[in-house]
């Protein structure tokens, strides 16, 4: 068992799940990303709820909170892409129903070791190679500590 390995792969599947809840609850969605265009044109608020998540829309990325809080940080490279860096996967851990709290050395040997199904997109911050997420979580493994998303 290795807890810095099962929180990232629990985070890509969270990420994955959020996506396919609030896409379906916006179809007007093609990618995740495009919630920041919808907030900008004023077409939905930048706090509200959809597909069974709460969200808030922050400047390159948005927070989404599950029903029982655990909460996934992502923000979007300039071509719509999903990034994340390792406090956003510390901050994922510490909102788990069982927090799980490895070190940022931890981590990052988690992620590195998932290479190539993660990339360093640039310095300390990781995308999922190919998409969409879902189907790299299962890639990784049924390792999840966030069943309940």
């Amino acid at each position: 068992m290795n807890p810095a390995r099962d929180l990232v792969v629990g985070y890509v599947s969270a990420l994955g799940v959020t996506e396919e809840a609030v896409r379906a609850a916006l179809p007007s969605l093609v990618r995740l990303a495009d919630l920041l265009g919808l907030v900008r044109s004023r077409r939905i608020v930048r706090r509200g709820e959809a597909g069974g998540y709460a969200y808030q829309v922050h400047g390159a990325g948005c927070l989404f909170t599950a029903q029982d809080g655990t909460e996934v940080d992502v923000d979007f490279a300039a071509d719509g892409t999903e990034i994340f860096d390792l406090w956003r996967l510390r901050w994922y851990g510490q909102s788990l129903p069982v927090p799980l709290t490895p070190t940022a050395d931890e981590l990052r040997a988690a992620v590195e070791a998932l290479e190539p199904l993660l990339t360093e997109v640039r310095p300390g911050w990781f995308t999922v190679t190919r998409g969409p997420v879902r189907p790299i979580a299962r890639d990784l493994g049924d390792g999840s500590p966030n069943a309940s998303s």
